[in-house]
């Protein structure tokens, strides 16, 4: 349960506003990307700037519970790519292509979310730590498998994929774009004596 200062829980009220914010705030960044104005969001959810900054005193803190709102959906497809993969190289590809959606969720998400890495103060940080954690893990199991370079690190991966969500949106992309730069993302880390 969510609770305030003093350990009370939230009056119902704050919790509609917040939710109607984290609504208002998926919408606006859905057709604005993530640069657009919070106090846009505040005014198109019909309350003040101050409301909007007492849920979310940043635009970090606001994508990090839009983000969070996804978790569901993304730990079901991480779940199904642990049960399905033919071996743990395809576990491995399937994962870091799930990440690219993810990061993909809004135009200009990748750029905070690479900027967050550096900043353990970011509710950011800690989102792009579970995912690392998670990369490390189908990489761990491709590495011991064969099927992955042992000198490659998941916070690189984690990164690669960030970069090819970004590049997808770019205006010079077009529509094989993603398909080759995920196929350049895993020759980067697959082991070549399997290949």
């Amino acid at each position: 349960m969510t609770t305030t200062h003093g350990g009370r829980a939230p009056r119902s009220d704050a919790r509609r506003n917040r939710q109607h914010l984290l609504d208002i705030a998926e919408q606006h960044f859905a057709e604005h990307g993530v640069s657009g104005s919070l106090d846009a969001i505040a005014k198109d959810a019909g309350l003040g700037a101050g409301t909007l900054y007492r849920h979310f005193p940043s635009r970090d803190a606001l994508l990090a519970a839009l983000l969070s709102a996804r978790d569901q959906e993304i730990g079901l497809r991480r779940e199904q790519i642990a049960s399905t993969a033919v071996d743990p190289g395809d576990a491995l590809d399937m994962w870091l292509n799930a990440l690219i959606d993810w990061a993909g969720a809004f135009d200009g998400l990748p750029d905070p979310l690479r900027a967050a890495m550096g900043e353990q103060a970011s509710p950011l940080a800690s989102t792009c730590e579970g995912y690392i954690t998670g990369t490390d893990e189908f990489l761990s199991r491709a590495q011991d498998a064969g099927f992955a370079r042992r000198d490659a690190r998941a916070r690189e991966l984690f990164l690669m994929a960030l970069a090819v969500s970004w590049a997808q949106g770019a205006a010079m992309a077009d529509s094989a774009s993603a398909t080759s730069m995920a196929e350049l993302l895993r020759s980067g880390w697959a082991n070549r004596t399997t290949v």
